[in-house]
């Protein structure tokens, strides 16, 4: 099956699993949304996850959600930069997600990080995501 948009299909499967209230996910893997995981994991959003390499080449990564008191912690997480409209910003107009209790994930230069980790560093890039 090809897919256009492999990240927004991630988020996706990420978001109906939390609405039918499963434990684990998965999706097939590569390097963007590991390292999109990546930061999802350090900023609380998952419990974890792991990915498992088949005899035929291919690879899985299993996630791992995360609820608190039978609610889910990621009330939305929305695409923002899409095949077919890219959205980059610079450092100074990062946009702040649901009064800084959200994450917005970029794409910089410097690798995928949250919003408030690319002020930090200084750098600006492709919104990827928005969590919160």
């Amino acid at each position: 099956m090809s897919l256009n948009d492999p990240l927004g299909d991630m988020l996706t499967r990420i978001r109906n699993a939390y609405g039918r209230k499963k434990s684990k996910v998965s999706t097939p893997a590569s390097r963007l949304r590991s390292r999109v995981l990546e930061v999802l994991k350090a900023e609380g959003y998952i419990r974890d996850f792991s990915q498992t390499d088949f005899d035929n080449g291919k690879s899985e990564i299993e996630i791992e959600l995360k609820y608190f008191d039978g609610v889910p912690v990621v009330r939305e997480i929305a695409r923002v930069s899409k095949p077919g409209r890219r959205v980059y910003v610079s450092v100074k107009s990062i946009p702040s997600v649901a009064n800084g209790l959200g994450i917005s994930i970029l794409s910089t230069p410097k690798g995928v990080m949250a919003d408030h980790e690319a002020r930090e560093q200084n750098v600006g890039g492709e919104i990827l995501c928005q969590v919160f």
